[in-house]
Order: structure tokens, then C-alpha cells, then sequence
């Protein structure tokens, strides 16, 4: 079981007067290093939820009421799983980032939430910038995000969740928001730090060209629900159920000469 990361019978609800709104119900989903899991879905449908709720980091009012995390078959405490075993990105780069620090802040600061800060952290942010193709980092570390384009935020976000060495990555629609350019050259930094550094995956999107691209696998979710999981190739080929057609079809639509 080693390098799994396994979310067992998650619920979440919502508070409304006396009684609770499920916005979760039961998912289960398994997270292997060196794969990437794509949990795809309409908006709304509870993907981006159960991502947060995994990680222990949900909205006022809202909490998680049944299931667990297991890391390597051991249930985890989301204290221990945030920047320690999983680190994520974010949807859209800009509100993820404190527009009066700088880069250089910014590093430190994540790294000291890791308990990682020390002297070396200018070396080592310096390469987690090359990784991820930021050119002149000595350059971005002095820069705020009012001076940084959405592919350069993008960038920055993917290369400070690097600096935790977390084994896991969560990316939320990582490529809301950007230009179909700047989107292909993201995608394909994800694909190549996960399969060059045995990182596990999980890619939350409603983007089927996301996932025919990128994921190993893939699971359903309708209404806060798993509603099919399969091979990407069989959720292109063979989906079993409607929601999952319906997204299969709404993408081929896209390229009526290949369907």
C-alpha cells in the first residue's frame, strides 16, 4: 500500500436552522503516487468541497460529519496532511496571493508553515522556479502579484507547493482563467513533475480536454456523489452512466470531425 493516499466515506454538510444540507455524501477515493486522478462534474456537484474538506479547510458553516483520510493505509489528521503530505493549487492564482507581499514573502511564508524555513529557503525557491520554467528568479522573488501575469501567478503557485516535498497534489482547475496557451503549457507541467517526481495527483475539474489529456483515471461525481469510476479510455469509450456521457458528449461536441 505504500504511496497511497485514500479519502474513505467522506460527508460534509452545511447547517441550515435544525438540520444539516449534505453536500457530500460517502466518497471514497484512492490517490496513487506517480497517477493522476481526475474527479470530474458538473459545477456545484461537490468537487472542489470534498477537496477542501480532506484537507481540513472549509468555509464557516460547513463541516465535515463522517470519514477519514488514510495515508498509507494510517488515518491522517488534516493538521498533518496540509503542506506536509499534500500540498495544492489553486483555481484562480490571484486570490490565492497576499497582494502586498512579494514573492520572497510569499516562499517564506510557506515554508515556515511547513516548519522548512531556514537559511537556505533563497537557494531552494530559486530552484523550485526553474522547475517550473520562471525564468530570472531572482527577478519574480521581488515582485507582487499586481506585476506578474495569470501563467507567471500559475507558475509561482505550483513551484511553492513544490517547496513542501509533499508527495500528493491537489490542483483545483488549475487552469481557470488563463489563455489556451498559457493552459497547454500548464497542463503540461503538471504532467511532467507528477510522472518525474512519483507525485499522486488529484486534478478537480469539469474539463473533459483535461482529462483526456492528463488523467490515468477518473471518477464521476454527481451530487455530491461517485457516481462511476474507470480508465480514462473507458470513461471516453464506454461511460455507464448519463451524467458521464453527458460530459463526454458536451466535449465531443467540440470536435465533431474526430467524434
Amino acid at each position: 500500500m505504500t504511496g497511497t493516499l485514500t479519502i474513505e466515506n467522506l460527508h460534509i454538510a452545511a447547517r441550515h436552522g435544525d438540520h444539516d444540507h449534505v453536500l457530500v455524501d460517502g466518497i471514497s477515493l484512492t490517490i496513487r503516487r506517480g497517477r493522476i486522478l481526475a474527479l470530474v462534474g458538473s459545477s456545484g456537484c461537490g468537487k472542489s468541497m470534498t477537496c477542501s474538506g480532506a484537507q481540513g479547510v472549509l468555509p464557516p458553516g460547513v463541516r465535515v460529519t463522517g470519514g477519514q483520510v488514510l495515508y498509507d493505509g494510517r488515518p491522517i489528521a488534516p493538521e498533518k496532511l496540509r503542506g506536509h503530505v499534500v500540498a495544492a493549487i489553486l483555481q484562480n492564482p490571484r486570490s490565492a496571493f497576499n497582494p502586498v507581499l512579494t514573492m520572497a514573502n510569499h516562499a517564506k511564508e510557506t515554508l515556515r508553515a511547513v516548519g522548512k524555513l531556514d537559511s537556505g529557503w533563497r537557494s531552494r525557491t530559486l530552484e523550485a522556479f526553474a522547475t517550473v520554467g520562471l525564468e530570472d528568479g531572482e527577478t519574480v522573488l521581488g515582485l507582487h502579484p499586481f506585476e506578474m501575469s495569470g501563467g507567471m501567478l500559475q507558475r509561482t503557485m505550483i513551484a511553492l507547493a513544490l517547496l513542501s516535498d509533499a508527495p500528493f497534489l491537489f490542483a483545483d482547475e488549475p487552469t481557470t482563467d488563463l489563455d489556451l496557451i498559457v493552459q497547454a503549457r500548464i497542463l503540461d507541467l503538471l504532467e511532467e513533475l507528477a510522472r518525474r517526481r512519483n507525485l499522486g495527483v488529484l486534478m478537480i475539474t469539469h474539463d473533459m480536454g483535461v482529462v483526456a489529456r492528463l488523467a490515468d483515471e477518473v471518477a464521476v461525481m454527481e451530487n455530491g456523489r461517485i457516481i462511476e469510476r474507470a480508465t480514462t479510455r473507458d470513461i471516453f469509450d464506454n461511460p455507464q452512466r448519463i451524467a458521464t456521457r453527458e460530459l463526454v458528449e458536451a466535449h465531443m461536441s467540440l470536435y465533431p470531425e474526430v467524434a
